[in-house]
């Protein structure tokens, strides 16, 4: 191992063919570069020195203690798998006795060196074997003769061990020597932050950082590893987003104005309602972009039923009115479906131009779905190749080839955590010059998170409910501990129906035994979701399978609900039936519908007023908050009720005990993300990054970020192609992957 690698090398000459394999295959590490960027998870200490008569209180603790040889013998045994060595020693301390273990081929070494009577430094973790206190396998240091010779001994305990991610065919120790191997070469990173930056913020350089994340003397060198290698990743991050929005700001776009007395006037005139201030401010920041000679990139975040659909279609109708066209891309047909009943509406005869008894100022509206016929397909095409249709809604095949547009001017993308990058490219592409983005989601965003995903686009927050909207009440029913409490709730259920209101019962799965928990399947047809899996592992021990939509329906049609109309709806059903269930729930027809959560996104019913989820503790926070979604959407106040069989201490119940503290969805989603940590949030789908943050935590590092994002802009403005910043170039270059590089390039 005397080869020093450069940084770039393949990890096979310095480590061996086997090592290097490994460290691919199961740790993605191919070069020192990487391996240096592969930090320790935490540290261990070895302990304060301890004496051996206080050992029997620290089972299964790492200790360090200094003491004497008494004996040591070999035995040779005969396993299962042939014969082996175990070498046995008993060390004394004066105050106790204590046995050492060694097995396998480990026993040459301590053997040679545990000699009766030496001394030595032994560091390992207490266990216990056959009623008796022993270390297997512990790290130890043979001491000089002088017996006073506490200072190294000392010094050994107090030294941090860095423990690595490590996988089963490389233990932590083992990717301690790799890097021991690689780390000379951190003297020859380049360093990303400018030095004024660097200075500026009191950051140690990059070569210091390595050193001290990776064999730290003190705690505080781990503290200054870490605050600058979070700088790095935020900064460099950051400078990426910056670009991408600086390059987006030198594209030509065509602005688009409303035309005095034109399509989004008379919309206006018809309203039944006013807007809220916050959708009349939103529409301004959205109208400002529209009319500029460069492409808008907007995010639109809004609580849920705060009134996104409705800034939306206005901008459309103003890109309508000014001679464009406007796309809307849905994540399923179900919601494509949704928003064009709900668009053509709202726009009454306006949505029939060029029809008889359309406005003479409308357009045409069209759906652009997978599964349409041919005949309407070829219509709806054509409409948007001669410009007829002014306003198209559809899924992703919107984006294919055959789809072609007479002038693109603005894409709606709905719910865009379920959308890649390369898909929002591909219909942009569509227009003449590129068109107009506004991106909508109605899962509210932590700051940071927006920052970090979305940092190429603007954003704009909707969070006020339209007027006439009620609050919703959220209540947690302990269906174990209190079994009354949810009697009552099947009570209120009733009740409201009485009342002339409908309600929804949630269950995590559907049911009749395919989709069990144990085929990891759920109500969608697809697997259990990650919160549900963990929940279940980790509380209580609750071992019985989640509730299923067909058994609680039956159950309750013949029990607590018995006479009232109840259907059920889940992913698997035809999508015909689908489509009649919501039509008779829509009417009023049916007053319960028991369902998966196909009813998530989208679906409005006003008349709904309460909710009852089943095995609440089985769904995320912002799933919850999602569904919750669905009720108090008219005048009458929203009730949701979770219920769950676990315990009142468990995590799962303070998750609950959050949603129904709450109707702040943006403070729901810092939980949310507290809980499930960012590798979710930042996914490839989403940002087109690899989730490249090993140190940045989006939630704790807030400040980080900000202050990154405010550096990156001023860096990008001043130097965009930064000729002046090598270190920062390639540290950029190592961040995107070839594709995140064209995608930048694309614009």
């Amino acid at each position: 191992m005397g080869h020093v690698p450069a940084l770039d090398e393949d990890l096979k000459k310095t480590l061996g063919p086997a090592t290097a394999k490994v460290l691919a295959e199961q740790l993605g590490l191919h070069t020192a570069l990487d391996l240096l960027h592969h930090y320790p998870r935490r540290y261990a200490e070895r302990g304060e020195l301890t004496s051996l008569a206080e050992l029997a209180d620290q089972i299964d603790e790492h200790v360090t203690v200094v003491a004497q040889v008494a004996d040591a013998r070999l035995l040779t045994y005969h396993g299962s798998r042939g014969g082996g060595k175990r070498l046995e020693v008993t060390i004394t301390d004066g105050s106790g006795r204590l046995q050492l273990v060694f097995f396998g081929s480990g026993v040459h070494k301590p053997h040679k060196e545990l000699l009766p009577g030496s001394r030595a430094m032994f560091a390992g973790k207490v266990g216990m074997f056959n009623h008796k206190l022993q270390l297997a396998h512990p790290a130890y240091e043979p001491l000089g003769a002088d017996a006073s010779d506490r200072d190294a001994a000392t010094a050994f305990a107090s030294q941090l061990i860095p423990i690595y991610p490590a996988c089963a065919k490389l233990e932590s120790w083992k990717i301690a020597k790799c890097v021991d191997a690689v780390l000379p070469t951190a003297q020859e990173v380049v360093d990303p932050l400018p030095g004024a930056l660097r200075e500026g913020r009191g950051l140690v350089p990059l070569t210091e950082a390595l050193l001290k994340i990776h064999r730290p003397v003190t705690k505080a060198d781990i503290e200054d590893a870490r605050g600058r290698l979070k700088w790095d990743e935020a900064f460099v991050l950051q400078v990426a987003l910056a670009r991408r929005r600086h390059a987006d700001s030198q594209l030509p776009a065509v602005p688009r104005r409303p035309t005095p007395g034109g399509l989004l006037e008379s919309f206006d005139a018809k309203l039944p309602f006013t807007l809220t201030e916050g959708q009349q401010s939103v529409s301004k920041e959205i109208f400002d972009d529209l009319a500029t000679d460069h492409p808008m990139h907007r995010l639109l975040q809004g609580e849920v039923g705060s009134g996104k659909t409705m800034v939306a279609l206005r901008a459309m109708l103003a890109v309508v009115d000014s001679g464009g066209q406007a796309a809307m891309l849905a994540p399923t047909e179900v919601l494509a479906q949704q928003h064009h009943r709900s668009i053509t509406e709202m726009m009454g005869e306006l949505a029939e131009g060029g029809m008889l008894g359309g406005s003479d100022r409308g357009t045409k509206v069209v759906l652009l779905t997978g599964s349409m016929g041919v005949p309407a397909r070829r219509r709806a095409l054509l409409d948007l190749i001669t410009g007829e249709a002014g306003v198209v809604i559809g899924t992703h095949a919107l984006i294919e080839d055959k789809v072609q547009f007479h002038d693109l001017g603005l894409v709606v993308v709905d719910e865009q955590h379920r959308f890649g990058v390369e898909q929002r490219d591909a219909l942009r592409s569509k227009g003449k010059q590129p068109p107009h983005l506004l991106v909508m989601t109605a899962t509210p965003i932590p700051r940071t998170v927006a920052m970090t995903v979305f940092g190429d686009l603007e954003t704009s927050v909707l969070d006020q409910l339209p007027a006439g909207r009620s609050p919703i009440a959220t209540h947690v029913v302990p269906a174990k501990d209190k079994p009354h409490f949810l009697a009552r709730a099947w009570e209120r259920v009733r009740e409201e129906v009485e009342n002339g209101h409908q309600a929804y019962v949630v269950c995590p799965r559907i049911g009749d035994g395919d989709d069990d928990p144990k085929n990891g399947k759920n109500g969608k047809g697809g697997k259990t979701p990650k919160a549900a899996k963990k929940a279940t592992a980790e509380e209580d021990g609750d071992k019985r399978p989640p509730l299923a939509v067909l058994d609680i329906a039956e159950q309750l049609t013949r029990g607590p609900l018995a006479g009232l109309s109840v259907e059920v709806l889940h992913g698997r059903m035809d999508p015909a039936d689908k489509d009649d269930v919501m039509r008779r729930f829509t009417a009023g027809e049916v007053k319960v519908m028991v369902a998966t959560t196909v009813i998530e996104v989208g679906v409005n019913v006003p008349n709904s007023t309460v909710m009852v989820i089943m095995d609440a503790d089985r769904f995320g926070v912002s799933q919850l908050h999602q569904l919750r979604g669905r009720v108090g959407r008219g005048s009458a106040p929203g009730l949701c009720l979770l219920v769950s069989e676990m315990h009142e201490a468990s995590p799962a119940r303070a998750r609950l005990a959050a949603v129904a503290a709450t109707l702040d969805g943006f403070e729901l989603s810092r939980i949310d993300l507290e809980q499930r940590r960012e590798g979710d949030v930042l996914g490839q789908a989403q940002s087109g990054v690899r989730s490249s943050l090993r140190m940045l935590a989006v939630i704790e590092d807030e400040e980080v970020i900000t202050q990154a994002r405010e550096e990156a802009t001023r860096v990008v403005a001043a130097d965009p192609e930064l000729t002046e910043l090598p270190g920062l170039r390639t540290a950029l270059e190592a961040l995107l992957d070839t594709e995140r590089e064209q995608y930048l390039e694309k614009g």
